[in-house]
This record gives structure tokens, C-alpha cells and sequence, in this order.
């Protein structure tokens, strides 16, 4: 039996709405500075503005992230944020069935014939396989999972019972 993907994107940009939200890490800023050809001074000047002791990428004079382009989608996709890379297997929507299922209200491309447990066993093993999990205390909340992990383990494995 073939497996029903639990999300295809379909580049529509409702996730790269909304300002404050996308936080970048030194690491994630390097990355998007080689992508862009430009020294990270630059790049913050030009794309981040500093919230607290974090930077996020800026949105655009409509309130997309200034990154992203219609009919075109995102522009650094190569080199873009964890937590956009994530989306839609945030942890609000892995533990909690009604954020999952108000994301499908919001997103066209979560499919709407899996259960939430397939939903949250495709999002593990995709976060997993892309390296996405998070464990640092400075990290985005969003891509804290590993406990999600080890709930998820428990679950699979094959139950004794003393008879």
C-alpha cells in the first residue's frame, strides 16, 4: 500500500506571511550569506532586523518575508531558515491535533486524508532524515522534538504482556 504524503508544498506562501517570527541563528545567517555572495554584516543590515538578542529576517511592505517572491516562490529555498525548512512539522502541530488540523485550514498542502499519528510519523522521520531536530536552549521552540521521538518509539515497539 503506497503511502499518502502528509504534505506537498504547493509554494502558495501563506507560511512565509506574518512578521517577528523567523529567526535566524550565526549559523543559519552563514549559510544565507554564502548563498547570497555577502559578508554577514551586510546581510543583517539589509535583511534582519535584531529583536531582543536574536535576529529575524524582515518581511516586505505587504508582510511577506522579504525573501519570498510570488509566482516564484522562496528566493534563497537553497539556503533558507531550519524553521521554514521545517514547516509544517512545527511542534505545536506534531503534539497538538487542533494546531494541526487549524494548520490545514491555513495550508493547502497538508493533505487532508492522513490521521495526525501519520501525520506526526512522516513529520519525525522528515525532520530527522534533514537533520531539523533541535536541542540547543537558544533554539526555535518550534523544532524542540526530540521528546516527540522518543513518545513516538514508545509506541512502536512491539508490546510484551505477562500472562
Amino acid at each position: 500500500m503506497k503511502t499518502i504524503p502528509a504534505f506537498t508544498c504547493q509554494m502558495c506562501g501563506h507560511c512565509c506571511k506574518g512578521t517577528g517570527g523567523i529567526v535566524v541563528s550565526p549559523e543559519e545567517q552563514d549559510r544565507l550569506c554564502r548563498f547570497l555572495n555577502m559578508d554577514r554584516v551586510s546581510f543583517l543590515a539589509h535583511y534582519a532586523e535584531k529583536k531582543s538578542s536574536k535576529y529575524i529576517i524582515r518581511s516586505d511592505e505587504t508582510g511577506y518575508c522579504i525573501f519570498f517572491k510570488k509566482d516564484t516562490g522562496c528566493t534563497v529555498h537553497p539556503a533558507k531558515p531550519d524553521v521554514c525548512r521545517a514547516w509544517p512539522f512545527f511542534r505545536g502541530n506534531l503534539v497538538d491535533r487542533i494546531s494541526w488540523e487549524m494548520a490545514q485550514d491555513y495550508c493547502p498542502g497538508i493533505c487532508k486524508d492522513v490521521t495526525h499519528e501519520e501525520f506526526v510519523r512522516q513529520g519525525m522521520a522528515y525532520l530527522k532524515s534533514h537533520c531539523l531536530i533541535h536541542q540547543q536552549t537558544g533554539d526555535a521552540n518550534a523544532l524542540k522534538v526530540s521528546d516527540i521521538e522518543k513518545n513516538l518509539c514508545q509506541k512502536m515497539e512491539p508490546r510484551t504482556h505477562n500472562l
